[in-house]
């Protein structure tokens, strides 16, 4: 599948930023992908009667714009964004509305969050290659495909069966199928494949489940929305050489849905 390749080709991140010098290299970095990306790509959106335009582009490099003014300057993660069609994970409601800084529903009282919180929470996560990272709360499945093509090894939680069916489907055929995804209580997490390099939680938390933590790997990031008001403060979490929780970074506050324990299977 067409997301496949686009990993195949970030390797060659490295090479081109030896080869071209750091800025130069970003560059032609970005057009090789951009350009290989557009060609493998839009034969296959056809076939799927998804449509990704010059139009949406343009949005998506207004997005980007956009995301830079507010204080994102991580290249990778703003690459993802620039590259990853975001109205494939909307209802075709709100396609007109995709690359507006918002969010969205996305059935069952869910929501996608708007690229800004996105953006920040990935950027706050340091993902790398190979990282092996947990998320909480697939939802549309964009945060995961982000992750993914950063070059993550994901594993997903989503508690809302309907939701978990519907995601699924779209990341197998969008060819995000090495994205783990799991039907379960996102509280438990997924402890036969810890310890996790990082841990993602795409829900206002109330309280940190002792079981996710658990799973950090010593020197890992939990990233989570955290507080007892209705907006939360983003946290970064890492786990010392003694095991205990030390607080690398402070963020703004966010809304969120509320990250809740259990499973909420569909009712047909």
């Amino acid at each position: 599948m067409v997301f496949k390749h686009f990993r195949l080709v970030q390797r060659n991140k490295e090479f081109f930023t030896l080869k071209m010098g750091s800025n130069i290299g970003k560059i032609k970095e970005l057009q090789y992908l951009v350009s290989y990306w557009l060609l493998l790509f839009t034969p296959f959106i056809r076939k799927l009667h998804l449509k990704d335009t010059y139009r949406h582009k343009g949005l998506r490099k207004k997005l980007v714009d956009s995301l830079r003014r507010r204080g994102i300057d991580n290249e990778s993660v703003l690459g993802a964004i620039a590259y990853l069609p975001r109205h494939f994970f909307l209802d075709k409601a709100f396609e007109e509305h995709a690359y507006e800084d918002k969010a969205f529903p996305i059935g069952n009282k869910q929501t996608i969050s708007q690229p800004y919180t996105v953006a920040f929470q990935t950027d706050m996560l340091q993902v790398k290659k190979r990282d092996r990272v947990l998320e909480i709360g697939t939802g549309s499945g964009y945060q995961a495909a982000i992750l993914s093509l950063l070059g993550a090894r994901v594993f997903t939680i989503e508690r809302q069966e309907d939701l978990y069916k519907k995601t699924r489907n779209l990341l197998d055929t969008l060819g995000f199928d090495r994205i783990r995804m799991y039907y379960k209580d996102g509280f438990k997490g997924v402890p036969e494949f810890a310890p996790f390099d990082g841990i993602i939680v795409t829900a206002g938390a109330s309280t940190i489940p002792q079981a996710l933590f658990e799973q950090l790997k010593v020197g890992g990031r939990l990233v989570i929305p955290y507080g007892e008001q209705d907006a939360k403060k983003m946290l970064c979490i890492t786990k010392d050489e003694d095991g205990e929780p030390q607080i690398l970074e402070e963020g703004p506050l966010f809304k969120f849905v509320p990250f809740l324990e259990g499973v909420n299977a569909s009712k047909d």
